[in-house]
């Protein structure tokens, strides 16, 4: 079983709340831990300096495309960052709770 974590940041902690506790409920994703970050971009051609909630969803890799698919469906976003990071190392505890919390 492989694992990633996906990151998706929402304008505001009501979104970020709705988004994790979706893919939680729908065991798509074992865990979202949820972090106020500020960013800094340009978007069409502005420079962006904003607050945002940082969601880290831990998962199983196969269920990128359905949690994909699910941010689009809830997000505010016209462009939401939909990323993935390999996780290479993990404990086998964890790893076991990621599985046994998500879908198969």
């Amino acid at each position: 079983m492989s694992l990633i974590i996906i990151q998706t940041t929402c304008t505001n902690k009501d979104e970020a709340s709705k988004i994790a506790k979706v893919l939680v409920d729908k065991k798509l994703a074992a865990c979202v831990q949820m972090s106020e970050i500020e960013s800094i971009y340009k978007w069409e051609g502005e420079f962006c300096n904003d607050k945002e909630i940082l969601l880290n969803i831990k998962t199983k890799k196969e269920n990128f495309k359905k949690i994909k698919s699910k941010i689009k469906e809830l997000h505010s976003y016209d462009l939401p960052e939909i990323i993935s990071i390999n996780i290479d190392n993990v404990s086998k505890d964890y790893k076991k709770f990621i599985g046994e919390n998500t879908n198969e």
